[in-house]
This record gives structure tokens, sequence and C-alpha cells, in this order.
């Protein structure tokens, strides 16, 4: 199977990761609808939401909550959507939430390394 995800988690294909464990590996999305979006996946491959075991999607969650408190501080962002897609509209068949910050204000979309150095500042 050509998972593009599962090459991402194997380095075999390089990504701007903003959070990893040995769960999950959260990064940008390289062709993102908004500054910030980004997508949590687990390190197993799991199809979708009938897929995934409960202890990893929780999981996946508690990461959410802590990326969330990140995009906040960081890009000042005044709300956050998560979405996690199923069957057809699942574009990469495997399990993904995506988290796409909302501006009050109209924002300009910046390069995804941009976006990156801003959220690895310190």
């Amino acid at each position: 199977m050509e998972c593009v995800f599962c090459k991402i988690i194997s380095e075999e294909i390089p990504s701007y990761t903003i959070y990893e464990d040995d769960k999950v590996k959260a990064f940008l999305d390289i062709n993102p609808d908004v500054n910030g979006h980004t997508l949590i996946i687990p390190k197993k491959h799991y199809k979708d939401i009938s897929d995934i075991d409960d202890t990893t999607l929780m999981h996946i969650m508690d990461v959410a909550k802590y990326l969330r408190s990140l995009l906040e501080t960081k890009l000042n962002i005044d709300g956050l959507t998560l979405v996690e897609n199923n069957g057809d509209i699942q574009e990469v068949k495997h399990f993904h939430l995506h988290l796409k910050p909302y501006y009050k204000e109209e924002q300009v979309l910046l390069d995804v390394e941009d976006i990156y150095q801003k959220l690895k500042e310190s």
C-alpha cells in the first residue's frame, strides 16, 4: 500500500512536524486552507474512524488540545475547527484530524515555512 502519511511517519517524505510522540505525529498541511492548518495522524495505519481504537483516538484529542494552545499562543488564532473525513470525502485513507484555525480578521496566506518558524519559536 502506498500511503503518503505512512511515508511521512517513516520520514520518506519530509514534513513540517510541530509535535511528535510514540503514537502520533502532527504537522502543517502543505496545502493549507488557512495559516496554521495542521494534521494529526496516528503512527499506526488506521483507515478511518471505524478502524481506530478508542485509546489512540483519545490521545489524538489530547494532542489536539495541546496544539490548540500552541496555535493560540504563537499565531493568535480566534477559534479552531476540528475536521475528520470518512468514506469518499476522505482524500488520504489514513485516519487524520484536521485542525483549522479561525481568525476574526482576514489573513494573508503565508508560506508554510514561515508558519513553521513561528510555531517553533520559543
